[in-house]
């Protein structure tokens, strides 16, 4: 075998060189001369880029409209140094759609919930409208994948804060017919650590007509056990990892990993070092283990950029998805599977919960009840 070897790959001696001129810095490559070693992780990075080419990410969750809130100027498609996310960058990595939180900052009087929470749609719209080479609305699956075709990335709104609704399904309704596409189900006294109320479980009912999806990020566990019961649409969670592995509070323990699994949900594992470490390997060990117990069907992504948040090295903003994707392809995920966990599981989840609502519609008038009629 080693003559063989010998024979197929002959090695160049000090001898083999006696013919060549000493002073040619380039002599001609002869044959048998070995090619040069590729980097791996080179490859793996290319390989990244190509699969993000077609299957691109699905970001669950951004906090750009707050942090450009306090900006006097600024320009998304040249590039904005201020904030984690422009339109460059967005490209670079490979960003096919976005979700913008229009979530509440802290110590927020509750009299200010509805009006903060419409100005930061506004700002969203305002966005939008000035970026048009980059940027594009969507609220359906079919507008995500036109958004897609002509090479702009879609910007869906939501999630916005349980508050926001100020008890009111009527407010619900005037939410989506201006785009909201998420809500979370906390804070608010109808969706609390006790679970959901009669009027909550009505506020579900509703979303699922409207055909809003329902974020249990940070909901207690004994309403995200009554949400998965009363929801006929899947459930989104937009900001959660693995609690076995970082006992983050919004994280999440694995009998409802496999609840949402079991219910066809998203779980979307943020790029925060608080909730799933420093690194990306930390990152990919989170994927990893969503992926395994709720499912590859059941996992997607959730950069959580411009939130105030620190991120893992080699993320810090929302160009560096193809080195997470890198890090998966090194730890052998299927190209399969990588694409559910950018792109489809995204696209799916919207679809169903178009489908849900249209179904829904045909069934049930616009709820007209009131939370003192069912919680009084």
């Amino acid at each position: 075998m080693a003559e063989l070897q010998d024979d197929l790959h002959p090695t160049t001696e000090v001898a083999d060189l006696d013919g060549l001129p000493l002073d040619d810095p380039f002599p001609t490559e002869t044959a048998g001369t070995a090619a040069p070693a590729t980097d791996p992780d080179t490859g793996l990075l290319q390989r990244a880029h190509a699969l993000l080419t077609e299957h691109p990410v699905a970001d669950g969750y951004s906090g750009l409209p707050w942090a450009l809130r306090h900006l006097p100027w600024y320009d998304l498609e040249l590039g904005e140094s201020a904030v984690d996310t422009d339109v460059p960058r967005l490209r670079e990595g490979h960003v096919g759609a976005l979700f913008c939180s229009l979530h509440l900052p802290e110590g927020l009087a509750a009299d200010r919930a509805v009006a903060t929470t419409l100005e930061q749609l506004d700002l969203v719209r305002t966005i939008i409208a000035g970026h048009p080479e980059g940027l594009r609305p969507a609220r359906t699956a079919g507008e995500v994948l036109d958004a897609r075709a002509c090479g702009r990335t879609a910007v869906l709104l939501g999630p916005a804060a349980g508050a926001a609704l100020d008890d009111s399904l009527g407010i619900l309704r005037l939410l989506h017919d201006l785009g909201l596409r998420v809500i979370t189900l906390t804070g608010t006294s109808w969706a609390s650590e006790a679970g959901l109320t009669r009027f909550g479980e009505e506020v579900v009912r509703e979303m699922n007509r409207l055909g809003v999806l329902i974020d249990l990020s940070g909901a207690s566990e004994q309403t995200g056990a009554r949400v998965l019961a009363v929801s006929k649409a899947p459930v989104l969670c937009t900001r959660s990892a693995a609690r076995v592995l970082r006992p983050h509070p919004a994280n999440l323990p694995d009998h409802l990993l496999a609840e949402l699994g079991a219910a066809q949900g998203l779980v979307m594992v943020p790029l925060t070092a608080a909730q799933t470490g420093s690194t990306v390997r930390d990152v990919a060990d989170h994927l990893d283990h969503v992926r395994a117990v709720a499912g590859p069907e059941c996992v997607g992504l959730s950069g959580t950029y411009d939130t105030g948040s620190a991120h893992p090295q080699e993320l810090g903003d929302i160009a560096c998805y193809p080195h997470l994707i890198a890090e998966l392809l090194r730890r052998g995920w299927t190209d399969t599977d990588l694409a559910l966990l950018t792109w489809g599981n995204l696209q799916r989840v919207l679809r169903t919960a178009d489908f849900t609502a249209r179904a829904a519609q045909t069934r049930r008038e616009p709820s007209t009840a009131q939370i003192a009629d069912l919680d009084g």
